[in-house]
């Protein structure tokens, strides 16, 4: 019977992060990898920001396969029939080191996995793992393909609605209210002509996130970010809106409205959809996080929960680097204990509350309850485009002053409603 020191499950930015740590050390590691290869399932918008595991990975930065640095920031608010869009445009984000770039994980996931097999890792595809393996109630290893694998520890990586996780009793089964559905396209354009349409030089690229009409007014939004010679588009939508919501609507549906909108068509014209995905997303944060270690296991990325959405930035991807390598240290402190235990690997949780991981989660721990509020994706939207329509409407006769324009908007019982919704938005 084969033995490991260490069984990652999961070849995404999580588990490869954790293995490419780990076999630094010299520590015998397998990872099990269900899809064709590392990066064939994975799917994320496209942005990672660097700064917060710079330091983590000195190393890999430099030869990394990461698309363009975002330079420009953007924001739109969409209407039925007319949009607000916020731009920015800072002198920091063009300086060195760039703090955030768009990744196409396909490309990026598989350099990571050559990465952690030249420290010694072993990388395993097409390889499903169907349950645990247990000695006295102790993970010691798993069951692939119906081989019987063991290991000290096992790091769970299986994404987002991890088995894993609940087949250890780390987490109950999933809240729909604590997740989403993300969707996109990847859209290939000519480099010359990204930097044109979007105002771009070099290998400047731009993120813009949208959110209320984009998502019919339910939870969630979309987004876009430019890579060295295409576009990634989507949408991300709450599943328990979709389920429950008013007007039902199949998730893809939005996407090719998203596309058609006159604020999206000219973008894309004359691209060529060369990739479609679809994934699950954590969006419950920190209370809807279960335990993070067991008796020889611990749980890093997705499917830990690990992703968090503010409405302005969606962020995971460096959430997921940081909790594998976390998680590779927590076992490396276990090692030289010869302790596997919980209370050895209970470690982990105190590496992970001294980092910017847990530190972050506390700090926007409101945001999943503050943007459940509907009214940011149905009526401010609509009340922002016609405020803004009639701010700009020159009339056939006199036009009037611009602050009763505004006025005849905030109403006792708008500003009323309005003063709620900011209390709430002040937690974020």
């Amino acid at each position: 019977m084969e033995k490991f020191d260490v069984i990652v499950v999961g070849a995404g930015l999580a588990g490869l992060a954790a293995a490419y740590t780990l076999a630094s050390e010299g520590m015998e590691v397998l990872v099990l990898e269900r899809g064709d290869y590392p990066g064939a399932k994975n799917v994320t918008g496209g942005r990672l920001y660097v700064n917060p595991v710079r330091e983590l990975f000195p190393d890999l930065w430099k030869k990394a396969p990461l698309e363009r640095f975002i330079a420009r920031e953007g924001v739109t608010m969409m209407a039925h029939e007319r949009s607000l869009s916020i731009g920015y445009d800072g002198n920091e984000l063009l300086e060195e080191p760039q703090q955030s770039f768009s990744v196409l994980r396909a490309k990026f996931d598989r350099w990571l996995a050559k990465q952690a097999e030249r420290k010694g890792a072993m990388i395993v595809d097409k390889n499903r793992v169907d349950d645990l393996v247990r000695e006295e109630g102790r993970v010691v290893g798993v069951w692939a393909g119906g081989d019987e694998l063991r290991a000290d520890v096992v790091i769970a990586c299986d994404g987002v609605l991890s088995l894993l996780a609940e087949k250890a009793g780390l987490r109950q089964p999933g809240n729909p209210k604590d997740f989403a559905v993300g969707f996109k396209e990847v859209i290939e354009l000519d480099s010359a002509v990204i930097n044109e349409r979007f105002a771009l030089e070099g290998n400047e690229g731009l993120a813009r996130m949208y959110m209320g009409e984009v998502t019919r007014g339910k939870f969630g939004g979309g987004f876009l970010y430019t890579n060295k010679d295409s576009i990634s588009l989507g949408i991300v939508v709450g599943i328990k809106d979709l389920m429950e919501g008013p007007n039902p609507v199949q998730a893809p549906v939005l996407l090719d409205e998203f596309k058609q909108r006159r604020e999206i068509a000219p973008l894309i014209k004359g691209g060529a959809t060369v990739e479609y995905a679809a994934h699950a997303i954590p969006e419950g944060g920190l209370k809807a996080m279960g335990k993070l270690y067991g008796d020889g296991i611990l749980l890093a990325g997705d499917a830990a929960g690990f992703s968090m959405n503010i409405g302005v930035t969606v962020r995971g991807m460096e959430y997921a680097l940081a909790s594998g390598y976390y998680a590779a240290q927590a076992v490396i402190k276990a090692k030289a204990a010869e302790d596997f235990t919980a209370r050895s690997l209970a470690i982990y949780e105190s590496i992970l509350n001294n980092s910017f991981v847990m530190e972050d989660f506390k700090s926007f721990q409101a945001a999943p309850e503050a943007l459940e509020n509907p009214r940011f994706f149905e009526h401010y939207p609509e009340l922002l485009g016609n405020i803004m329509r009639d701010i700009y409407a020159v009339p056939a006769g006199p036009k009037n002053r611009l602050y009763p324009t505004i006025k005849q908007y905030m109403k006792i019982g708008e500003l009323w409603s309005m003063f709620g919704d900011m209390r709430k938005a002040m937690k974020i």
